[in-house]
């Protein structure tokens, strides 16, 4: 597949299925999971993906079991499950082993971070720095383009540049946290994207209750 926004959808779908094999509608909810959170997401998309991977021998389909058998021939239709192959682990570990600019970007850095507990600690730390340097780019531009034309806005507009420039600072800030965590060799814990009553949650492996993503 080639290098871009393919990619994302792919490395998504291949490391929801290295975490265990899925029904199509259960591999449907973990990427909504994911992917809603950080971009839009077709579900147009996700089928022509795992065809292509299919095709491609990185994910194969796992035969049903005998229940499922049974079902099918009830003429009620067994449910497809997938699961990756040994081409596939050696794909996502490609995949995960990419750290530059296409990996710094708003369409991927989400994705590439939710599989950092499988990232080599080197990669991890330059893609988080290649983010940042991408998002301090772009503050810079956004403070420019403020300066240059505070006095022509009006008070609604004012207050929106301010909301993205504070949310911008506020993740470069988060990015320096995990910066110093990672130069110090402290690996920072790995969060579980979980569905919550409320929505879309993250919750660190059996580190008591969840909270809700802002």
């Amino acid at each position: 597949m080639a290098v871009g926004k393919g990619n994302v959808l792919e490395l998504a779908v291949l490391g929801s299925l290295h975490e265990t094999p899925l029904h199509g509608y259960e591999l449907r909810k973990r990427l909504n999971a994911l992917l809603g959170m950080f971009r839009a997401f077709s579900y147009g998309s996700l089928y022509p993906c795992l065809r292509s991977l299919l095709n491609d021998g990185l994910i194969m389909e796992e035969p049903p079991t005998p229940a499922e058998s049974v079902t099918a021939l009830t003429g009620r239709r067994s449910k497809i499950v997938y699961k990756l192959t040994a081409e596939g682990k050696e794909r996502l570990q490609e995949l995960l082993t990419q750290s530059g600019p296409s990996a710094w970007e708003d369409e991927s850095f989400g994705v590439h971070f939710a599989f950092f507990r499988h990232t080599e600690a080197e990669v991890r730390l330059r893609i988080l720095e290649g983010r940042r340097s991408r998002l301090e780019e772009r503050l810079e531009g956004v403070r420019t383009a403020l300066a240059r034309t505070r006095e022509r806005l009006d008070s609604y507009t004012l207050e929106l540049q301010r909301h993205g420039l504070e949310s911008v600072e506020r993740e470069v800030r988060w990015l320096n946290e995990l910066i110093a965590t990672e130069r110090s060799g402290a690996r920072a814990v790995p969060e579980e994207i979980i569905e919550t009553g409320d929505g879309i949650g993250i919750r660190p492996p059996d580190e008591g209750p969840q909270r809700t993503a802002e």
